[in-house]
């Protein structure tokens, strides 16, 4: 597996009476610019017609090519091992990927000559094919390999391992946006995209909000325990959010959601955008992670006949009791007891009872009749919001604001919630399993697929006028943390459900 770090000749150490090859580089050169990269056009159409096995003639099975003489042989019927074995020519060159395969030790090897030329030549192929550096793979440099031979100590994670925690200062009524970016920050997957450096900006000028957060999740898991001052991510978001800008107090959901569209908007898909399987039909980090899709039935009260739209979504707001709009009683009696994992008192509100009366049939009355595609007439009908398809992570909005012609207040009725939830009761697929608005689960279903854990609470202390938010997040199993703009303070699991959210 290991070659000379600097041969003459490629020799494989292991086997040190090992085949020479005469102006091997050359050869290699050929062989890449001609066979395996393949830059030009008339490149592409010589290969398609010559790279055939010199022994059966077929163009597939892992064609490789003899670096001694000229020679194509089929590596799965192994033709390219009878010819080393016949002619000694131990070295073959992999069409497909361009990987050196040594015949003596049955495996492929690594050489850095070698490397330098497959390297150089593909290079200079994606640049005929006006393709650029833009797919090239990264590579430590030579600083980043210094530092790794001098600190051969690496980091731990353990359950006390405070990395990825870190405070964000104030700039001015800013805690809407800070509470928000402490549970982005902490979004595992979205994490995993920005620290393996996978963002590929395309905008011209410094304006990509996707970079900015690139830039602040290296901020957040650098080590610094100082607060971050996210003064950049202020002015981008009041450059492509303007309903945003300034210093007067914003809401945090309303954040959330120019957030979200503005990543979107600066986060470039590739060719198969269009085929991904979400319901924005993009294949952006944004919409894999956060984009579920909303099924609204509505059912003609005449024929009954069900008109289906499916809508993306990338958060589910939800009403309170409390609120102008009537709700309805789920918890006939106000019966205490345990739902969906959520321990409740007598009388009191939890999430779940939110997410059915948000589930539950709404007859539209007479003042709202829809043409029905069966009866072709206007007809009263019922409506009914049901989940199709359910995001990576969820995100549910509490709608404490209440503003209408008369009432600008905030409802501040408790409700509780769990740390595992299941929505499979607000699935599309379960809409036949409902009785009066209630899911009756068998005994025997258990889907995991629809199982939520919680990680992130945003809580707003105040009144409509005059609040503060602040965010619990989870660092790691159990292990939750209060953050209070650039004051981060552990918190307890009991902390964390008997707030506000």
């Amino acid at each position: 597996m290991v070659a000379s770090q600097s041969p003459a000749d490629p020799i494989c150490v292991s086997h040190p009476d090992g085949a020479v090859v005469d102006n091997w580089k050359q050869n290699l050169r050929v062989i890449y610019q001609c066979f395996v990269w393949s830059g030009t056009a008339e490149t592409r159409r010589r290969k398609a017609k010559s790279c055939i096995c010199h022994m059966c003639g077929a163009h597939l099975n892992r064609l490789h090519s003899c670096l001694y003489c000229v020679f194509f042989g089929c590596f799965s019927k192994k033709h390219i091992h009878e010819h080393a074995k016949n002619k000694r020519h131990n070295l073959a060159i992999d069409l497909l990927y361009g990987g050196i395969y040594c015949f003596a030790c049955q495996d492929y090897i690594y050489d850095k000559d070698m490397e330098q030329i497959a390297k150089e030549e593909q290079r200079k192929a994606w640049k005929l094919q006006g393709v650029g550096e833009k797919f090239s793979t990264w590579e430590p440099t030579k600083r980043e390999l210094e530092l790794l031979r001098h600190n051969p100590k690496r980091r731990k994670i353990t359950t006390n391992c405070t990395i990825g925690l870190r405070g964000l200062i104030n700039l001015g009524n800013t805690c809407f946006m800070n509470c928000i970016v402490q549970a982005l920050t902490h979004t595992p997957l979205l994490r995993d995209f920005f620290l393996s450096d996978r963002h590929k900006c395309e905008m011209q000028s410094n304006s990509c909000l996707v970079c900015e957060m690139s830039q602040l999740f290296q901020e957040f898991y650098s080590g610094h325990r100082s607060p971050h001052i996210p003064f950049r991510l202020l002015h981008l978001v009041w450059t492509h959010a303007r309903h945003l800008a300034g210093y007067e107090q914003q809401d945090a959901h309303e954040f959330l959601i120019a957030a979200l569209d503005v990543l979107h908007r600066h986060c470039k898909g590739d060719d198969n955008g269009k085929k991904a399987n979400n319901p924005n039909h993009c294949n952006c980090i944004i919409d894999q992670i956060f984009t579920g899709g909303l099924q609204s039935d509505v059912t003609c009260q005449v024929c009954h006949g069900v008109s289906t739209t499916i809508d993306p979504f990338w958060d589910i707001s939800l009403d309170l009791p409390g609120s102008s709009t009537p709700f309805w009683p789920l918890s006939p009696g106000g019966d205490s007891g345990v739902v969906n994992g959520e321990g409740h008192l007598t009388g009191s509100t939890t999430l779940t009872d939110c997410l059915r009366r948000f589930t539950r049939p709404e007859h539209l009355g007479s003042s709202a009749k829809i043409k029905c595609g069966g009866c072709h007439s206007y007809q009263e009908s019922t409506k009914q919001l049901t989940m199709k398809k359910l995001p990576i992570v969820a995100c549910f909005h509490l709608k404490r604001f209440e503003h209408s012609a008369k009432l600008r207040r905030k409802i501040t009725t408790y409700v509780s919630f769990p740390l595992e939830l299941d929505m499979t009761p607000f699935m599309a697929s379960s809409k036949e399993s409902r009785v009066n608005g209630q899911y009756q689960q068998s005994v025997d279903v258990l889907n995991n697929d629809n199982k939520y854990s919680l990680f992130a609470v945003v809580n707003h202390q105040g009144t409509l006028e005059s609040g503060h938010y602040t965010s619990f997040i989870r660092q790691h199993k159990d292990q939750w943390f209060k953050c209070d703009d650039a004051i981060i303070t552990k918190a307890s699991i009991k902390d964390v459900l008997d707030s506000e959210g």
